[in-house]
């Protein structure tokens, strides 16, 4: 019941906001080691701007992974702000190459087989998308976009073509919408990448950002992030959800997941 009930009033707050937001850009996150997480929402809450995140169960800073229990709380809470959600793949799965007879080398980041080439079939990389999904709905009391994001946004279109037989979409980002945390603080300082994106991006974009980039030693978040909000709300531009992407929309209504069945937990 509940979950219904945030399903309604997601897509309900949803048009209501496409109505008001006419030059919208679409932030997006995707999971990291969460030490920023925190921050970030602090921001986005402040600044009432909704975000779409894409989710893997990755290694943390404190905790039992970004889709552990030591975080349900705080995957909760967001969706009570009006956030949306899609898969990371499980395992944080990277392609690396197409194999014969619709396979997949992929080599995942995290979880029991991190770091190792692994032939998957196409069922084997769909299993790991609606994982990944399953545990979020499990976490957030509401049902994730049918979308998804490759970690790295490395594909091939045999990979594209796979997960859309299975009723996942997927989502990349603009090349103006690469906010660069994951590059280096020495070489793009802050400053630099926020004066970028400020010059860079425009309506329609879809922005891509972490939380959390182990790498960097100067972090991106928050420190960027609410000037930028700012500095695009300044420009007339507005925030809104993957939901309400005018190419996404019609995908996102007609292939509605379906979990059950599913694990939901971590392993």
């Amino acid at each position: 019941m509940v979950a219904s009930l945030l399903a309604l009033w997601s897509a309900w707050s949803g048009s209501v906001w496409a109505a008001v937001c006419s030059q919208p850009v679409y932030l997006t996150f995707d999971t990291g080691h969460m030490g920023v997480a925190p921050l970030i929402a602090e921001v986005l809450q402040r600044q009432q701007v909704r975000v779409t995140f894409f989710a893997a169960q990755e290694k943390t800073r404190e905790g039992d992974g970004t889709l552990g229990q030591h975080w349900s709380t705080w995957w909760r809470e967001q969706a009570r702000h009006g956030h949306e959600f899609a898969s990371h793949t499980y395992d944080h799965a990277y392609w690396r190459a197409d194999l014969p007879e619709q396979r997949f080398r992929i080599r995942p980041s995290s979880g029991s087989q991190a770091g190792q080439d692994l032939n998957w079939s196409a069922q084997d990389y769909c299993d790991n998308l609606r994982q990944a999904a399953a545990r979020l709905q499990t976490l957030t009391g509401q049902a994730p976009l049918s979308l998804f994001r490759a970690p790295g946004g490395k594909t091939s279109p045999a990979l594209l073509r796979a997960a859309k037989a299975c009723g996942f979409e997927h989502v990349g980002w603009a090349e103006a919408g690469f906010l660069g945390d994951e590059l280096s603080s020495d070489k793009f300082p802050n400053d630099r990448l926020l004066q970028k994106a400020l010059k860079t991006i425009r309506s329609g974009d879809i922005l891509m950002a972490h939380l959390g980039i182990w790498s960097r030693q100067d972090p991106w978040a928050p420190a960027v992030l609410e000037p930028l909000i700012v500095g695009l709300k300044a420009k007339g531009l507005c925030f809104a959800t993957l939901r309400e992407h005018p190419h996404y929309q019609r995908w996102i209504t007609q292939h509605p997941l379906k979990l059950s069945g599913l694990p939901a937990s971590p392993q």
